[in-house]
């Protein structure tokens, strides 16, 4: 069985085209699946009868299954959702009061190592799917419904949630394609984030292809700190990643790169640290979020002061910069940032190594 939720606009026209339909069925099948969260080909009431029993004979509409939900005290909340015998990956929904925000999972587990991220520690088994990434989406919206002025609750999308989106590139692209069709979820470039911890070629392509906002996983500002870090930062070190973050505003020069940058007490959050980075990003038009680190077992890190987050924020202010502190929402459910987990079938051995590490260090 083909499972539609693995096209694009594009791809669902080749698609039905190869089957002997019409293109424009691929809009029609767009609408329906997508902007209606419909599942069954029998209630498609504008597509002809022969077209519908064709689709459910070879087709199907299958996003992961629910295995478990939780709900924060703050209204945030979390699905674990099954992806076969890789596992299961998490989804989370953060409610404020002018946005809803989905984040979304790209990979069951992450193929980095970042070594404050508990995802990161739970290893790699494999990349999701189109199917699996859009699904996240299209079930999300049939859980949480409209609001009272019949609305989408989902305003916003972030690829933040397990795994570095751009390691999966063409799946992540086709789902975030679909996230911008007006055929489909109709959200603009704007609404759609995509993070990256700075895997450069790839951010290279992302301009061309599909240019949505830029988040970057930054978290320390020098190559010796970020090479121990966010070790990705050995392959691609950071005066290559902000000559990339230039050339990816080169396409649209009235946006910015927003930097994340997790602070860790005593590690990445001195006077010195937010000086060095002051110099780093000085030619680049951003602004930056500072993420209070989400602690997890033995992670062998804590979470800065709250007095050191602010004189760290009140510096970037006070040289022009537009500044915000995460708030941390649904730590309770383990649904804050850098707390995702999931179920991994690890494939590197990474976890076995992280609990030998942690038991030699007791």
């Amino acid at each position: 069985m083909t499972n539609l939720l693995d096209f694009d606009l594009p791809g669902m026209t080749a698609f039905l085209v190869e089957q002997g339909e019409k293109p424009f069925r691929a809009k029609q099948l767009l609408r329906w699946i997508h902007r209606f969260g419909e599942s069954d080909f029998e209630n498609m009431s504008d597509i002809a009868k022969a077209t519908r029993e064709k689709l459910a004979r070879h087709c199907e509409i299958t996003p992961p299954t629910l295995v478990a939900e939780q709900q924060s005290e703050d209204g945030t909340r979390k699905w674990a959702l099954n992806v076969g015998t890789a596992g299961a990956i998490e989804t989370v929904f953060i409610p404020e009061d002018d946005r809803g925000t989905l984040c979304v999972s790209s990979q069951v587990g992450c193929a980095l190592e970042c070594t404050f991220c508990s995802t990161g520690r739970q290893g790699f088994n494999r990349n999701l799917s189109v199917a699996e990434i859009i699904g996240q989406l299209w079930w999300a919206n049939r859980s949480l419904g409209h609001d009272p002025k019949g609305e989408r609750i989902i305003s916003n999308v972030v690829m933040m949630g397990m795994g570095e989106p751009l390691a999966n590139y063409d799946n992540v692209v086709t789902a975030m394609r679909l996230m911008l069709d007006d055929h489909a979820y109709g959200l603009s470039r704007r609404r759609v984030t995509l993070s990256t911890s700075g895997i450069v070629p790839a951010m290279d392509r992302l301009r061309e292809d599909c240019p949505v906002a830029l988040a970057v996983s930054l978290h320390a500002p020098n190559d010796t700190l970020r090479d121990e870090i966010v070790p990705i930062n050995q392959k691609y070190p950071l005066r290559e990643l902000m000559a990339a973050c230039l050339r990816y505003l080169e396409k649209a020069p009235r946006d910015f790169v927003t930097f994340e940058y997790v602070m860790l007490d005593g590690v990445n959050d001195t006077d010195r640290h937010v000086q060095e980075l002051l110099a780093l990003v000085r030619d680049v038009p951003c602004k930056f979020n500072l993420i209070p680190f989400n602690p997890f077992p033995n992670s062998g890190y804590r979470r800065s002061r709250s007095e050191q987050i602010r004189r760290f924020r009140d510096t970037l202010i006070a040289a022009g910069y537009v500044v915000t502190v995460r708030k941390t929402r649904g730590d309770d459910i383990d649904a804050a940032c850098g707390q995702l987990a999931g179920q991994v079938h690890d494939k590197t051995r990474r976890q076995i190594k992280w609990q030998k590490l942690s038991e030699e260090s007791r």
